[in-house]
This record gives structure tokens, C-alpha cells and sequence, in this order.
């Protein structure tokens, strides 16, 4: 029997947790030859933690408490590394805690693994359900990266991934900054289901537009020296057509070096030292049996 572990980072939004467990519990019941577990990386949540129950169709329920807040991006990468250090697994599900993961497409995901068995699965957003300014931002965002990488990674963290991946990406300084863009950089084979963001469960969007900046920057500071050599060989593009485009070549060029300086301030948030000591940061592990 398979064996996989769904991990999910929440700070603060226990009700929405409670919510998506019940979905959770509801969309796996007919899975069969497969055992789930799953692990909640509680980030250093300010509100106190509700009584949890143990999901019926869930073997295991765990909650990592976190000592202080490190944010969503390494609360993953944290919970990548304990269960690949910690647990016996074949595959782990990567999921938002707030329900714009869609539990139904779990189905979806599981389908494809067994499939392929030796691929991990990433959801491929085809649909989201922002409004129109984020989506506008996220197209801009998609654009900039495929410009300055060369990649086009249309999946956030809502994923299935094999047990030799999770592996790979454990050892991985860019897991600490940014989940998407270590699984594009490292896991050379993958396969996509088509996804539809869903709507959060309880309250606002946490995403602003100074959190999706920084999300952009951390994908693309992943591919950092790719950025540098593609800003290059613009500059010298710009440089031929120096005739026409006059003195506005001069922005141009002032725009690209201050894009560089930007991704490669936010690459400093990459760390194998952080990572590999990342479980001085747990406080305790609560186990919900019930």
C-alpha cells in the first residue's frame, strides 16, 4: 500500500483548517490501496489552537508547532525536510491551508501518479479566481519570468511529489525562498494536471502586492545567473538598436540593471544553512488522535 502524507501550512487560520480537512476526508474515502497521513506546520499562529479532529479516512494527524514565524514559503520547505527525515512515505501533497488548493483535485493528482508512478505531479493553474487586477499582475509576472529565464512555471505549491524528489529538493538552498522555483530548477521530468484556484474558505486574500513581489522575485532569483546572462545579451540587443530607440536606450538599460540588483537582493534569502537547521525551529509536535 502507497503511503502519502499531505502537508499543510497554516498561521492563524484554524477554521479554515477544520474546513478543509472535512473536504479532505470527503474526496480521498473512495481512494483505494492508498493510506494517508497528514502533517499541519503550525507557523507560530497568534491565536490560540482549536480541538482538532482527527479526519475518519486520515490514519495520522500531526501538528508541528513552530517557535517563531518564518512565513508560508519555509514552513513548506521545513516540512519537505522533516518528513523526508522523519516519515515513511512514497509521495507528499503539497497544499494551501485556506482552500484555494481545491481538495477534489486530489483525485486528480493520485490519477496521474498512478499513471507514472516515477513523476511528480504538479497542478497547472488554467483557471484562477482572483480578480481582474492580481490576474493581470500574475500574467505580468509569468511574463517577466519567461523573459529573464526561459521557463514557464505555471504551478504554484498545490502538488504531489515523489518520494526521490522531495529528496532532491531537501538539500536545495532555493527550497527556503521558493517552492515552485526549486521544483522547476531541480526535478528535471514532470507531469501536470489542469487546476482552478479556488476561493478561500473564511475572509480576505492574505496575498498583497508586496507579498506577490516578493514571490515573483523569489521564482526568478532561482534562476539568478540565467537572469544575468539574458540581461546581457538585452543590453547588447538594446546597443544595436541604439539608433532608434535614442535616449531612452539609457532607461532600458537602467531598468534591467536595477531588475538584476533587485533578484539578486532577494536571492540572499536562499539558504542551505537555514534549511539544514530548520528543526531548532519546532517547539513541539502534537499528535490528534481522536
Amino acid at each position: 500500500m502507497k503511503k502519502i502524507i499531505i502537508l499543510i501550512p497554516v498561521f492563524n487560520d484554524w477554521e479554515s483548517l477544520i474546513k478543509l480537512l472535512k473536504e479532505i476526508d470527503e474526496n480521498i474515502k473512495d481512494i483505494k490501496n492508498i493510506s494517508f497521513k497528514c502533517l499541519v506546520v503550525n507557523d507560530a499562529s497568534t491565536i490560540k489552537q482549536p480541538d482538532l479532529q482527527k479526519p475518519k479516512n486520515i490514519s495520522s494527524l500531526k501538528i508541528l508547532n513552530m517557535k517563531t514565524n518564518k512565513g508560508h514559503a519555509r514552513c513548506n520547505a521545513f516540512g519537505i525536510r522533516f518528513i523526508n527525515d522523519n516519515e515513511k512515505f512514497d509521495y507528499i501533497i503539497l497544499m494551501d491551508g485556506d482552500g484555494e488548493d481545491r481538495p477534489e483535485e486530489i483525485k486528480s493528482l493520485i490519477d496521474k501518479i498512478k499513471q507514472e508512478p516515477k513523476k511528480s505531479v504538479v497542478a497547472k493553474r488554467i483557471k484562477r479566481s482572483e480578480g481582474p487586477f492580481f490576474q493581470m499582475l500574475y500574467k505580468i509576472h509569468k511574463l517577466v519570468t519567461l523573459l529573464f529565464t526561459g521557463k514557464n512555471i505555471n504551478f504554484g505549491n498545490y502538488s504531489c511529489i515523489t518520494k526521490n524528489d522531495a529528496n532532491i529538493l531537501s538539500t536545495k538552498a532555493s527550497l527556503w525562498s521558493s517552492y515552485s522555483g526549486s521544483v522547476k530548477k531541480n526535478i528535471l521530468y514532470l507531469n501536470e494536471v489542469n487546476s482552478q484556484r479556488g476561493i478561500r474558505y473564511f475572509g480576505p486574500s492574505q496575498m498583497s502586492f508586496f507579498k506577490l513581489l516578493i514571490h515573483s522575485f523569489s521564482i526568478i532569483a532561482v534562476f539568478k545567473y540565467f537572469v544575468f546572462l539574458r540581461s546581457i545579451i538585452f543590453i547588447l540587443l538594446f546597443f544595436l538598436l541604439k539608433s532608434y530607440l535614442g535616449k531612452i536606450l539609457f532607461l532600458f538599460i537602467f531598468l534591467i540593471l536595477l531588475f538584476n540588483f533587485l533578484i539578486f537582493m532577494t536571492s540572499l534569502r536562499e539558504s542551505e544553512t537555514e534549511l539544514s537547521k530548520s528543526q531548532l525551529n519546532l517547539k513541539n509536535i502534537t499528535e490528534i488522535t481522536h
